[in-house]
């Protein structure tokens, strides 16, 4: 069973298509990353996901929950922490999250609700007004709320928009650690390097289609041509490497790798002409150069 399944969804405003008909599933365990840039309808997905919007067509399902049929099962089995600051300002901390887990039936859950707010770095306000936090101090709030009833999907939609780095540094700590332990974890953001660094699945939308859906490593095998940078002496390219010329300085040069096959041609014909190798690096694009190439595609 998958931890999500989204089966030919499809959601219209009026005459504007936001979604055509997509379809992707997420396993269980996953850290998987839905990235588009503004528009691409990331968030009216998670929306559909979450009951907060209803599909015009296909079907979605959490858990093998159907989100409409089924939707108080498919609710509590999925956790979201939305982009927007959303929180009731008469509640402190505390009072909030226990106000949170009402919503799900759930009593006596303070020792988890402890464990939250000191994982998040939340203990020493549990007993502010939300008022009085900060933009920052509110977001971790926002991801505590979504955590009250320890939902086997979690969805983070830009949660590190507009926060300082302690914040992303604690979050990542926390919600990787949710994940080893079996959590399903999808996240939305435009810090591409969030995504490189967490996630092992990838699926990109473009103009509310699926354009991509790959595990990471393969996406980068897959992405912009590599670079290999040698340093050589003497400082003469072999005629047969010129059409791969990037750029020279002094001893160095920097040719297009297409892949990793050529780097034996390219010591081979090195070795023919007897010119000494003295440093290599291969260079190979990050996610962001990745993302840009197949929006512009």
């Amino acid at each position: 069973m998958n931890a999500i399944e989204f089966s030919g969804i499809g959601k219209d405003f009026g005459s504007f298509t936001a979604l055509k008909e997509v379809s992707f599933s997420v396993e269980q365990g996953d850290f998987f990353a839905l990235l588009g840039p503004n528009g691409a309808g990331k968030t009216t997905l998670i929306s559909i996901l979450g009951g907060l919007t209803k599909a015009s067509r296909g079907q979605t399902r959490v858990m093998g929950l159907d989100v409409e049929a089924d939707y108080r099962a498919a609710r509590r089995a999925v956790g979201i922490v939305p982009q927007e600051l959303v929180f009731d300002p008469f509640f402190k901390v505390r009072e909030a999250l226990l106000f949170q887990s009402g919503y799900f039936g759930i009593k006596h859950n303070d020792d988890w609700i402890d464990e939250i707010l000191h994982n998040l770095g939340l203990t020493d306000k549990a007993n502010t007004n939300m008022r009085a936090l900060s933009g920052g101090m509110k977001r971790r709030v926002m991801v505590a709320q979504a955590l009250v009833h320890k939902p086997p999907v979690i969805v983070l939609d830009e949660p590190t928009a507009g926060v300082d780095v302690e914040l992303r540094q604690t979050l990542w700590a926390f919600i990787k650690s949710l994940n080893e332990k079996g959590h399903t974890i999808v996240l939305t953001t435009h810090y591409l390097e969030e995504a490189e660094t967490l996630c092992n699945r990838i699926a990109m939308l473009k103009k509310g289609e699926l354009i991509a859906l790959e595990d990471k490593a393969t996406m980068m095998q897959r992405g912009a041509a590599r670079t290999v940078r040698i340093k050589i002496a003497p400082a003469q390219l072999p005629a047969s490497l010129r059409p791969l010329l990037i750029s020279q300085h002094e001893q160095q040069f920097e040719l297009k790798l297409a892949d990793c096959n050529g780097l034996e041609a390219i010591l081979a014909a090195l070795r023919s002409e007897q010119i000494a190798l003295k440093d290599l690096e291969i260079t190979q694009p990050d996610l962001e150069e990745i993302f840009v190439q197949m929006m512009h595609a």
